[in-house]
């Protein structure tokens, strides 16, 4: 049993200079080591620690955007294309319009999907562990959904949608799999099944895209198949950038789809404008039981800094809907998902992350939280059924 609500967050944290700098010398073709990550890695799982998250990561600080582990780790993608462009911004945004008139060049798939990157996983993963040591926390690490890959990188091999689906989600069983056997629990970011709304298939009938919606599940499940879904969780994603969001797809029109997929903790955003009324939607549709809930309650793209009694109160609608040992207090989305492109600065992001703690604390009833001892197993943290 939980002495008090969890709390956690998506994934990527603010990168010190140091890091950047090393990003920014990988994309010119330098190599990624040495001690400046490691020791800036250990830095960032011991602050989480320090501020009281209970679910920690590295913050993906080698990696310089979303991505990019993936064409790290998976060959076929020798051809040329252009990432799709979100249509909120062509839309409503003059600045959008600017940037995204043409649209950066992106690799695409070309030959045959496979797994490489076994190696440079098991460094990040290596590099994770000994910065957790003997830390009082649970950590995760984050990994793309075949249909992220899809959404991002255009298929010019494959003769359709359901067979490139099935390849990269062969391929990517591989980390999955080595993520679960280092003992950290496997978040799936898959932005394919919201974000891809509007950025790939805006003029699609919502039943088509539905159908899409349900493929891409469907694919993810295939590739997590023997894995515990209590040690799965799966990051619903909109986009983080500063948008106007208008054309996203209501999370009540997707709803019935993402709860096939495997993972028992869902993350998904709770606190934007545009996503923080869908509470609601959660009275209405039926929960399966070993499902946990992990709302957005702090915003990572708003320079304001949420009040504790806020997140307090966003918190609450959930548990008292699903109750206090299945809700575990999130972020909306990743506060530096790319490199250079921070949504807000470092210290304002640590101000959210720990409003989310102190927010947690008083659902809980509790200014101090006691860590448990000895230290939970991980489905325990992972999923309260």
């Amino acid at each position: 049993m939980a002495d008090h609500l969890l709390t956690t967050h998506t994934g990527s944290l603010p990168r010190p200079p140091e890091v950047l700098e090393l990003l920014r010398t990988k994309l010119e073709g330098g190599a990624l080591a040495g001690p400046v990550l490691d020791e800036a890695v250990d830095a960032v799982v011991a602050r989480q620690v320090a501020l009281g998250l209970d679910l920690v990561s590295d913050g993906e600080l080698g990696r310089a955007a979303p991505i990019s582990c993936v064409l790290e780790r998976l060959e076929g993608f020798g051809g040329k294309s252009s990432f799709p462009s979100p249509v909120d911004l062509l839309e409503l945004s003059e600045a959008g319009r600017r940037v995204l008139r043409a649209p950066p060049p992106a690799p695409a798939c070309n030959g045959p999907v496979r797994y490489v990157g076994l190696p440079s996983l098991e460094r990040e993963l290596e590099r994770l562990r000994r910065a957790l040591g003997g830390q009082p926390a649970e950590a995760f690490v984050t990994a793309p959904s075949p249909g992220a890959v899809a959404l991002f990188l255009k298929n010019h091999y494959y003769p359709s949608r359901e067979r490139y689906l099935e390849a990269i989600a062969q391929a990517l069983q591989v980390e999955y799999q080595a993520i679960h056997a280092a003992g950290f629990v496997v978040e799936i970011d898959a932005p394919d099944l919201a974000l891809g709304r509007h950025l790939e298939f805006p003029n699609l009938p919502l039943d088509q895209f539905q159908r899409n919606v349900a493929q891409g599940v469907e694919a993810l499940n295939a590739a997590l198949a023997g894995l515990p879904p209590e040690r799965l969780r799966l990051h619903l994603c909109w986009g983080n950038y500063a948008g106007p969001h208008h054309k996203d797809v209501e999370l009540r029109d997707i709803i019935d789809e993402v709860l096939l997929a495997r993972p028992s903790g869902l993350s998904f955003a709770a606190a934007t404008p545009r996503h923080a009324h869908e509470w609601r939607v959660w009275e209405d549709v039926r929960i399966p039981a070993g499902k946990v809930l992990i709302p957005g309650v702090v915003d990572p793209t708003s320079s304001v800094v949420e009040h504790p009694d806020l997140v307090a109160e966003r918190l609450g609608r959930f548990t008292a809907i699903v109750g206090l040992e299945r809700v575990i207090g999130g972020t909306d989305c990743g506060f530096t998902s790319f490199v250079g492109q921070p949504h807000v600065e470092p210290e304002i992001a640590w101000a959210k992350l720990a409003a989310l703690v102190e927010g947690a604390r008083r659902v809980s009833g509790l200014r101090r939280v006691r860590r448990p001892s000895p230290r939970p197993s991980a489905p325990d943290l992972a999923a309260r059924p």
